[in-house]
């Protein structure tokens, strides 16, 4: 299938925020380094002299540039397309890192790396085409059927289920309840978004949409989706090692996207098996790259190595999502790297 032009431009873009966010970490945690040196207490502590360092806002500044261009890569891509390539931020942080802040990339995160990129060319190659829409009421349509629907309502149940039945019981030894909720959150958001983006888009057209109710709605949904996540990101990287939960959190978070994508805006509609198939199989190579690259950190990071010498989970950023990278950090990590701060412990482009 030919790439489109609209294709195009939501790959651009997400490389663009891929880039940006990747390096905004590595920009801010030199700032971190030079605030701790100048007064002598680091954020990882609770020092807080790093808001008057001006290029931890330089970094701050940066990634918000790619949060909101990879908001605008929702607009023109499918989510198949866009989501899995959040991962190739890991490759800008890691390399970046091992340049700038001297800190070693081991051979398998080198590998991870190559696998990342492996399976985003794959996925990039055989990425659907959307159907052109022309006003927010067709999304309203498409998130109005019956298997849509169904969906929210599942998820709806499920999210309920985990946070009132499973959370007081478990949710402190298992991942997976509050990963799960966030994830599943995140899906809806990521839809949600591409509405919002979409609507947005055809108004600077000239189409204006925000005299529709449901572009409000969609930006409502958005805000809830966006305060839950990270609300319960916050509690699972309180809980357990960041290595543990953004490998899941990738995970969970792309997997129900991409469902919840073919489900609403029938991305797999009108492409052959073959090509489906090779979607998966990019997104699994990916995600096997992915997991390659925080395993071999946690790793290189571990005591009996006789040190931490590989980039920091929290410098590894997931995926594209908002609220992952506002989030607080794991207390188990500050232990080993006490230059940054918490809101830097994580990377997950909600969308």
């Amino acid at each position: 299938m030919a790439f489109s032009e609209d294709n195009l431009k939501g790959f651009v873009l997400a490389l663009l925020s891929s880039f940006f966010i990747g390096s905004s970490f590595i920009i801010k945690k030199k700032g971190l380094r030079r605030a701790a040196a100048a007064s002598g207490v680091r954020a990882g502590v609770g020092g807080f002299t790093y808001l008057l360092e001006p290029l931890w806002w330089v970094g701050m500044a940066i990634m918000i540039i790619g949060e909101v261009a990879n908001f605008v890569a929702y607009a023109f891509a499918p989510a198949v397309l866009v989501t899995p390539l959040g991962a190739l931020s890991i490759i800008v942080s890691a390399v970046l890192a091992h340049f700038i802040l001297h800190e070693k990339l081991p051979q398998l995160g080198i590998l991870g790396c190559v696998m990342c990129i492996a399976g985003s060319i794959i996925i990039v190659i055989h990425a659907p085409q959307e159907s052109p829409i022309t006003s927010v009421q067709e999304i309203w349509s498409l998130a109005t059927q019956p298997a849509f629907l169904l969906y929210v309502a599942s998820v709806i149940v499920l999210v309920f289920i985990l946070i009132f039945h499973f959370a007081p019981r478990c949710g402190n030894t298992n991942a997976l309840v509050f990963i799960g909720i966030c994830s599943l959150m995140g899906s809806l958001s990521v839809m949600s978004v591409k509405a919002l983006g979409t609507s947005l888009k055809l108004t600077f057209e000239g189409k204006n949409q925000l005299l529709y109710p449901e572009t409000w709605f969609f930006m409502l949904v958005v805000a809830i989706c966006v305060i839950m996540q990270m609300n319960y990101l916050n509690k699972a990287l309180d809980t357990f090692n960041t290595a543990v939960v953004s490998p899941i959190y990738y995970v969970m978070f792309t997997s129900l996207t991409i469902l919840a994508s073919v489900i609403m805006f029938k991305d797999w509609d009108g492409q052959t098996a073959a090509s489906i198939i090779s979607e998966i199989c990019g997104f699994v190579v990916v995600l096997s790259g992915t997991i390659l690259l925080h395993t071999t950190n946690d790793f290189e990071r571990s005591p009996f190595r006789g040190g931490y010498s590989s980039l920091t989970p929290g410098l590894s950023p997931i995926t594209p999502t908002l609220s992952t990278r506002l989030c607080s950090g794991n207390g188990e990590l500050l232990k080993h790297d006490q230059d940054v701060p918490s809101e830097d412990f994580c990377r997950q482009e909600m969308y």
